[in-house]
């Protein structure tokens, strides 16, 4: 009898490790994930499944019980790995899917203290990332229609005897990857951002980088719209009820909110502002207005409150629940003959990393070898 083949079991034994030891880096966020819903925005635990659908674009998001679904917050560790990646191909280093790196980097990279408990929820952020399951059919091939993937394909920590987490490292999904190496799919964001506490606060400041960029007259919306943009559980009458509190406090880093009316709509008008900490690359090049036909309105007895809770941690002990649906080509689209906002206007920035002292990496010292 044949002897039978070693399996593989682990997707790592065949990428080359990139091993994080830049520095700092400029936060980079990946389009497709601004501009479509596919977090949950509030705090408690969600497994209702993400559905939607506009023209030839699809999103499907599912949860498991145990762990619930990805949070706009967990989504914190993908702008990290954003920006290291883009940061390292700057820089003129071999990058890879397969990062390692120490949980201390990571953390303080988003602002997040470095305690026992910070750790401990960091690997619950990682724990939901891989749950969670992705089913799109943004940027499928010709042949290729639905891409399924979860964010995180597998991870893993290194300890020492006294069960101290020294170093950690995970795989990223192809088709995340791909988003982020390719420059016209990546926006820079105000380091603020990891300030935010509300989900829909996170969630509109997404919203405002990618339709509004620096044009002088801003994006305007339809509040309801805005509503099925986000995908949120909560009513439309107290999601409305926060994008006013949002309004009145003028939170969002580089951005005014202002409400206008038009008929019986309420409408909100996003706005750049002189008030980025630093300069964001990539601006929309189209004006206009977002509207969308009706798709459904979600209802749900959780509190229209409840993202307005104070957001004490990066990563909510409870997982997370706030639908949210994709804005695509339908909640991108402008009136009249403005141009799409989806069009992909290549980034020109780039980075100047400032050094940081970091504890030694466990695994190495180099992000990868030169070009």
């Amino acid at each position: 009898m044949r002897p039978r083949p070693l399996l593989t079991t682990s997707e790592r034994s065949k990428l080359e490790p990139f091993v994080v030891a830049t520095g700092d880096a400029s936060p980079r966020d990946q389009r497709d994930l601004m501009e479509r819903p596919f977090f949950s925005l509030a705090k408690a635990r969600r497994t209702a499944p993400i559905r939607y659908e506009a023209g030839d674009v699809r999103v499907e998001v599912y949860a498991v019980p145990e762990h619930g679904m990805a949070t706009i917050w967990d989504a914190d560790v993908l702008i990290w790995a954003a920006s290291q990646i883009v940061e390292a191909e700057d820089l003129g280093y071999k990058t890879s899917r397969f990062l390692r790196f120490t949980p201390y980097q990571l953390l303080t990279a988003v602002g997040r203290q470095t305690g026992a408990r910070d750790y401990k929820l960091l690997k619950g952020a990682l724990a939901r990332l891989q749950s969670t399951v992705i089913r799109t059919t943004i940027r499928g091939g010709e042949h290729w229609r639905r891409h399924q993937f979860s964010w995180i394909n597998e991870w893993e920590e290194c300890t020492t005897r006294d069960g101290r987490v020294e170093g950690m490292e995970f795989v990223l999904p192809d088709w995340f990857y791909r988003g982020v190496i390719d420059r016209s799919l990546v926006l820079a964001i105000d380091p603020a951002y990891f300030r935010l506490t509300g989900g829909i606060e996170r969630w509109l400041y997404r919203v405002a980088r990618k339709h509004a960029g620096r044009q002088p007259k801003g994006w305007l919306f339809e509040i309801s719209h805005l509503h099925e943009k986000s995908g949120s559980l909560v009513r439309v009458s107290d999601f409305a009820l926060q994008i006013r509190r949002l309004v009145a406090r003028q939170s969002l880093p580089g951005y005014r909110l202002r409400l206008e009316r038009d008929s019986r709509r309420e409408l909100l008008r996003i706005l750049p502002a002189h008030l980025s900490t630093v300069p964001v690359d990539g601006g929309v090049d189209a004006a206009g207005t977002s509207h969308a036909n009706d798709i459904g309105t979600s209802h749900a007895a959780l509190s229209g409150l409840r993202t307005h809770e104070p957001q004490l941690t990066l990563w909510p002990e409870t997982a997370s629940p706030g639908l949210n649906l994709e804005s695509n080509s339908e909640s991108n689209s402008v009136v009249g003959p403005a141009r799409s906002a989806d069009k992909r206007a290549a980034t020109s920035a780039t980075t100047n990393p400032t050094s940081r002292n970091q504890p030694t990496l466990p695994f190495g010292h180099k992000p990868g070898g030169r070009r």
